[in-house]
């Protein structure tokens, strides 16, 4: 018996120390744990003795089960280090014994970041998952957590199990909308969303499934719901089917439904110099250019996007026939543009072009059916049925029409019908340059089509291409869209595309290089990995004047991988800081597009004044992109800093064409629906990308490393990729039968509240609205009444309401 006395005495005392030890002992000795596990097998052995109720660890305090808590990672990484197998409990089960103490401790503490720090430390984070005390009140922050330190993860696998774990854990919450987007984000949607709606079952949760469809036609994923009893409805809602439809009623609603001319948007009544009225004095009539009435074209494309009328497209067929050639076409592809989204009367515009006798107009007709239905699906397939023929057909410009009419139209949906019609196009070996263009065209479509999905079939055709491509085929201008083709099929896929990387080495011609850089950022676009961002910039550190190409696709890839996250921005802009000054010129030319990457219809207040001031730098092609960049940055926004420094380059590079189309585009850009729309492809609360839109944007970045030969020549109309990135920054609330329910929202700044304690604010400097109401890039809102509860979590886009069934109205009011 006094042994038991003893032992239970040694173990009392051991505590003691342990306790003492977190302060007096030597921190690399780890004493406080070794006493502590010393008094854990005291008791374990002595099982017969009364345990003394305070052995508990929090009687302690908390400060102390802290520390154990880091002294538990130091051991654990020592023993693995030692050679211990991490997959195996048996080596650390006195350590794991204790965590599976700590984590509950501090979980039911509401200190559920430091719970998962630990479990990240032992490498254990499925023990989450079997925890009691995580509740409907809890779930959220430790789900928020996890979903913002994944970022942080340098090794994909323990990225994935970071954001698993968050999925499991709203899954057993109920919040199937949560879950979905972390799957999203994960990239398992295949087998996650039919998962998820298997599992959405109560009578209530019809409307939970309808929020889930918004959130997939959002991401444009091409899903098809079967054996429901709303499958129709749900479908349509995935296939954006109504989105014309909500965007007008928006448009209605703000009073901005009056066309617009490209006039109103270049104000050049402003303009000090009056550039216009010295050449009216001498007499001849005002000589329209081709130039100028191309760049107005993309101009009254953009700013009436989605309206479904302007003054110039709509109205008659004058303005048409005073372009000429490839002016014609994008002037007819331009009613998609206006038309968008509209599919059932857009075909009936668009129709009476497609049997034009000039080749021109029908080519831009068929182009405009493939950007009039991007990202909304429609039972006729119209895109599929009118452009086969012409994919099949001799017609070249017809062709490269065809391709990207495809491309834009079903960005992201995967279909295997486009993929056989679009592969034989980018096999075949004819026509020299022309056939290289159609090559070329195809193969972007295809990367469009299949974007993120990492799909063999186009892979291997496409690398093959490249392999049996004579080396005039590889310097043709248009060769790059393969690379990029190749890259958007890796998108966000990361290690992934690493057997790609080395089946391009193979290829021997300097165009390997650009094309292993553009898989390789692609691959970790919006990653924030650090590690890929030190290799993509140590391909700049070699000072090349020729043949940098794979050094500007570097400089965007810094921007790519950086992108969609805070931190990284932020750094990527000092290091963009030091290639301005230490680089080549080909480097300096892909800053302005990088910065442009990190900030799509974000126009931040430094950014624009280090695009300005390189809007005005010697050299043509940095003034030239800086000039897109700003239109990309502050694209749909109405900015009216941008839209003052956008007037100023136009008075001061009246003279020069080329300068003067870019700078069109950009005012073009900027007043993008008329202010309603965004081309930012993060959404959901800064958590999701879409593939599909980030890929719209990365052909008209790439085309921008050599302007001369795409955007400024004959190739103009891949500025209509920008349609797949198109969306409405609205937030509309409607109710369940998906009619308007006008209610006040809150709407600011977002803050990040990750890993705060209590309830912090989430957004700060808000206005209250009535819905329906304009997000910015940096923005978020929240419900400003109690009467009713969103069933997504996140307000943006179409959000459902429900009524608050505890929601008590206040007496008097």
């Amino acid at each position: 018996k006094a042994d038991v006395e003893m032992l239970t005495l040694r173990a009392r005392l051991a505590d003691v120390l342990s306790v003492l030890a977190m302060t007096m002992g030597k921190h690399e000795e780890r004493e406080s744990l070794q006493f502590k596990l010393a008094a854990f097998k005291d008791y374990e052995s002595n099982k017969d003795a009364v345990r003394p109720d305070d052995d508990n660890l929090g009687a302690w305090g908390h400060e102390f089960v802290r520390s154990l808590a880091g002294e538990i990672g130091q051991e654990y990484n020592a023993r693995v280090i030692d050679g211990s197998d991490p997959d195996d409990d048996a080596a650390f089960a006195d350590l794991l014994s204790m965590v599976d103490v700590i984590v509950p401790f501090h979980v039911s503490h509401n200190a559920e970041a430091e719970a998962v720090d630990l479990l990240i430390e032992v490498q254990r984070l499925k023990k989450l998952l079997d925890l009691d005390s995580i509740n409907e009140h809890n779930y959220g922050r430790i789900c928020l957590y996890l979903t913002k330190t994944a970022d942080f993860m340098s090794d994909p696998d323990d990225y994935m199990e970071m954001l698993e774990t968050a999925y499991e854990l709203f899954r057993k919450q109920g919040q199937f909308f949560d879950a979905l987007r972390v799957a999203l984000r994960m990239g398992t949607d295949e087998e996650a969303i039919p998962e998820l709606f298997s599992q959405v079952t109560d009578a209530e949760d019809n409307l939970m499934k309808k929020q889930m469809c918004l959130l997939l036609a959002r991401q444009r994923v091409n899903y098809e719901i079967e054996d429901d009893d709303d499958e129709e409805e749900l479908n349509e809602l995935i296939g954006n089917v109504k989105l014309s439809e909500q965007f007008l009623k928006l448009a209605q609603d703000l009073d901005v439904m009056e066309p617009k001319t490209p006039e109103d948007i270049y104000k050049s009544h402003l303009a000090e110099t009056g550039g216009f009225s010295r050449r009216r004095d001498t007499g001849g009539a005002q000589v329209d250019s081709a130039r100028a009435n191309l760049a107005s074209t993309f101009v009254n494309a953009f700013v009436n996007a989605g309206f479904c009328q302007d003054k110039l497209m709509t109205p008659d067929n004058e303005w048409l026939y005073k372009n000429k050639d490839h002016g014609m076409m994008s002037a007819a592809a331009s009613l998609g543009s206006i038309l968008l989204w509209n599919v059932e009367e857009g075909l009936t515009q668009i129709d009476k072009f497609l049997y034009s006798s000039e080749d021109y107009v029908k080519a831009g007709a068929a182009l405009a059916v493939g950007i009039l239905s991007s990202g909304v699906k429609n039972d006729a397939d119209p895109a599929l049925a009118l452009l086969s023929e012409h994919i099949e057909g001799d017609v070249h410009i017809m062709k490269c029409a065809a391709c990207t009419g495809l491309g834009i139209a079903y960005a992201g949906a995967a279909r295997e019908e486009v993929m056989d019609l679009l592969l034989p196009v980018v096999e075949s070996s004819e026509g020299g340059a022309t056939g290289m263009l159609e090559v070329s065209l195809a193969a972007l479509a295809l990367g469009m089509i299949y974007v993120g999905k990492c799909d063999e079939t186009v892979g291997s055709t496409i690398v093959q291409r490249m392999m049996e491509a004579s080396d005039e085929e590889l310097d043709h201008s248009h060769a790059r869209f393969l690379c990029l083709g190749l890259g958007l099929l890796f998108l966000g896929r990361m290690e992934k595309a690493d057997a790609m990387i080395e089946a391009l080495k193979t290829v021997e011609h300097k165009i390997s290089k650009y094309a292993a850089v553009v898989l390789e950022t692609c691959a970790y676009a919006g990653s924030g990995n650090v590690l890929k961002v030190q290799e993509t910039l140590h391909h700049c550190t070699e000072h090349l004047t020729e043949d940098a190409d794979h050094q500007m696709a570097a400089v965007i890839g810094v921007g790519l991988i950086a992108m969609g996250e805070d931190v990284g921005s932020e750094m990527a802009l000092r290091a963009f800081d030091h290639l301005l000054h230490y680089c080549e010129l080909p480097i300096k030319r892909a800053v302005p597009l990088a910065l442009a990457v990190l900030h799509i219809s974000n126009p931040d207040y430094g950014v624009i004044d280090q695009l300005s001031r390189l809007s005005h730098d010697p050299d043509a092609e940095i003034s030239q992109n800086a000039v897109l960049a700003m239109g990309i940055v502050s694209a749909g926004t109405n900015n009216s800093r941008v839209a003052g420094l956008l007037r100023q380059l136009g008075e001061f590079y009246s003279k020069e064409a080329g300068h003067m189309f870019c700078v069109r585009i950009a005012q073009g850009l900027l007043h993008m629906g008329k202010g309603l729309m965004t081309l930012n492809p993060v959404h959901s609360d800064r958590m999701l990308t879409n593939p599909a839109a980030l890929g719209g944007i990365l052909v008209i970045i790439h085309s921008c490393l050599d302007l001369k030969s795409t955007l400024l020549d004959k190739t103009h109309y891949l500025l209509y990729y920008l349609t797949c990135a198109m969306n409405p920054r609205m937030l509309v609330t409607v109710n369940e039968d998906m009619s308007w329910r006008p209610v006040t929202v809150r709407v600011g700044q977002a803050v990040e509240t990750v890993g705060q304690a209590g309830k912090p604010k989430t957004i700060t400097g808000f206005q209250t609205h009535s819905t329906p109401v304009l997000l910015g890039a940096q923005e978020r809102a929240e419900l400003g009444t109690e009467e009713v509860l969103s069933v997504s979590s996140v307000l943006e886009g179409v959000v459902i309401l429900k009524d608050n069934p505890d929601y008590e109205e206040e007496e008097g009011s």
